[in-house]
This record gives C-alpha cells, sequence and structure tokens, in this order.
C-alpha cells in the first residue's frame, strides 16, 4: 500500500473517509424526486468512468484515509459487470467498507455475484409497501422484483439489508405504519429519509417534507414506543432507533430539519468523473479530465484535496439564499 499522507480535512476540520462512487446516470424507474418521467438525456457510455479509472481513483484516495465506499447511480446494476468492480475494489489495501444503494429491481439476478464478488453491505431504495403508491412514486412497474431481490439477497448472506425510504408529505403517511411493522417481521433495518430539493423539474417544496420527528411519533403511537439506540459511527447520517421489545430497527435521515453537516466525512464522484464535496454542491472539479490526460498521480490528488478544502459549512437547504443544484439526484449519485 502507498504511504500514508495527510488526511482528506476541508476548512473546517472534517476528516473525510467515505466516497460515494456513481456508476451510471441510467435507472430503470423514474422517481419523481430524482429525474424526470420521461425523454431523459442520459450520459453517452464513453463519458463514464471506466472501472480501471475507478480503481486508480480509489487507490490515490486509500492513503489519505479514504476506507468506507458506496456504489450509486442511477441505478447502480444497470452498469454491465458491476460485480467485476466490486472484485477489483475489495481487492484495493485499505478499504474496509463497499456498499451498494440499489432499486432492488435487477438484485435477484446479481446477488449472488455481488456477494461472491465482497459486497456486504447493500441498501435498497423502496418508498412505499403498497404497489399502486409504488408505482405512483416510481411511474414504472417492478414492485414484485424489488420485493424477490430483498428475500434473495437474505439468502445469499447480506445481514443486515437496509430499506431507504423517501418520506413525503401527502404520499407516504400511510406507509409508516406498514413501513414499522416489516422492520420487525423482516429482519431488514428501515430508515426514513426526508425528502429533499434533488429532483429534476425543482419542484421541491418544504411544505412537502414529511419530517423524521412525526414519523417516530407515529410509530410509537400505532406500532409500538421506540428507543433510541447509540451508533458505533457518530459521523453515520442516520439516528437509530429500536421497537422497546427489541424487534425491528428502524433508522431516521433528517436531512432537512436536523442537519448532520457538522459530521460529514463524505464526498462523490459521478459517473462522468466529477468530484463534488457536497451533495448539494454549485461547483465541481473535474478528475476524469485528468485520468485521461495523463495527469501525474500528484495532480488528481492536489485537485482533490483542493476540492474538500473548500467545502460548505453546510448544504444551505434552510436557508434564504439556496441555489437547488443544476444535476438531479440520479446525475449526481447517492
Amino acid at each position: 500500500m502507498t504511504a500514508p499522507e495527510l488526511p482528506l480535512i476541508d476548512g473546517f476540520g472534517r476528516l473525510h473517509n467515505n466516497l460515494r462512487i456513481s456508476v451510471t446516470d441510467r435507472c430503470n424507474i423514474r422517481c419523481f424526486y430524482c429525474m424526470p418521467a420521461d425523454n431523459v438525456q442520459f450520459m453517452h457510455r464513453d463519458k463514464l468512468l471506466t472501472f480501471e479509472e475507478i480503481v486508480r481513483f480509489v487507490r490515490l484516495m486509500v492513503p489519505m484515509g479514504i476506507n468506507k465506499l458506496r456504489l450509486t447511480g442511477g441505478e447502480p446494476l444497470v452498469r454491465k459487470n458491476l460485480a467485476d468492480l466490486v472484485a477489483m475494489l475489495s481487492e484495493i489495501p485499505g478499504i474496509k467498507d463497499i456498499g451498494i444503494t440499489t432499486n432492488g429491481i435487477l438484485l435477484a439476478d446479481q446477488a449472488q455475484d455481488l456477494y461472491n464478488a465482497g459486497l456486504r453491505r447493500l441498501n435498497v431504495s423502496l418508498d412505499a409497501l403498497d404497489p399502486v403508491k409504488f408505482q405512483e412514486i416510481t411511474r414504472r412497474e417492478g414492485y414484485e422484483q424489488v420485493l424477490e431481490g430483498i428475500e434473495v439477497a437474505k439468502r445469499v448472506g447480506f445481514d443486515p439489508i437496509k430499506i431507504n425510504a423517501v418520506s413525503i408529505r401527502g404520499i407516504t403517511e400511510s406507509e409508516i405504519v406498514p413501513f414499522g411493522k416489516f422492520a420487525r417481521e423482516s429482519g431488514c433495518e428501515i430508515r426514513f429519509i426526508e425528502y429533499m430539493p434533488l429532483d429534476a423539474d425543482a419542484a421541491w417544496e418544504r411544505e412537502k417534507v414529511l419530517f423524521s420527528s412525526e414519523i417516530i411519533q407515529t410509530l410509537s403511537k400505532e406500532v409500538m414506543p421506540l428507543v433510541p439506540v447509540g451508533n458505533p459511527d457518530p459521523r453515520a447520517p442516520s439516528t437509530d432507533y429500536q421497537f422497546e421489545d427489541g424487534q425491528g430497527r428502524v433508522g431516521f435521515i433528517p436531512s432537512v430539519s436536523q442537519p448532520f453537516c457538522e459530521q460529514c466525512n463524505r464526498f462523490r464522484l459521478t459517473a462522468d468523473g466529477k468530484i463534488r464535496n457536497c451533495l448539494f454542491s454549485l461547483e465541481e472539479t473535474d478528475i476524469k479530465h485528468l485520468l485521461r490526460g495523463d495527469a501525474l498521480d500528484d495532480e488528481i490528488v492536489t485537485a482533490v484535496r483542493e476540492s474538500i478544502q473548500a467545502k460548505w459549512a453546510g448544504h444551505h437547504i434552510n436557508a434564504a439564499d439556496f441555489v437547488q443544484p443544476k444535476r438531479p439526484m440520479h446525475s449526481i449519485g447517492g
């Protein structure tokens, strides 16, 4: 392994060890909070980073302390031979944890290959347990495939499996209790995520955010009281609870009502090779240009350091000067 360098610290003293890598902007569903319903202009395939370019970049980040990776999209499982990338990343000395966030539609077919490649951490995005509500949100079919994918992943050995559910006022209130019961019955951990302004149509309104505190009250009243549990990583975005009898775990990511920017340890590499030091960044650093332009390793490292150093104190969602990024969520990577 390359000799350690100075850790990757921003201007507010936040240490970064977590890199999220988008492998594609393509997706097989069309969630309204993430992308347009139709006529999406996807990146041309030659614009995407190759697996070898991704691996080179990760190898350069490890000496600065990066040891956690998460593969995202779009929908990462639509990227051909993704298990090969997982295997390549798993072999990099210093990488301790690799996860994937998927909508689960293709998971049943790929779960075994991903597990064999070294993947152990799996998040499935599922906003509704009612199939009609699922189609309303995703604007596509696929509900049964998602449930099948979760079951196959459990049989393969993924444990725990986290279910990410975006909470939207006026749409998903009816899903709160079913998800609470699902957490108790399935062994999966449910994570409610507050609706964020990253939609392609820029139609987000704060009034549509279903706050974590309200969901906690609903679950405690209608299922069973929730009890906070300690998180071994204070920089993790989720605040975790379990039901009073110890059966069923639920997490909350209150990005809007209780921002966790002060503990942020993450940055992102988009599918087309741009560094984003915050999910809501308005500026990007072009790493693909360096990777394909015969840049020296030191030049790439310097570009990343400069990007992280320029990171904001917070995302500004609750401020009057907030500006929504031009890239929608599917193009950024979760």
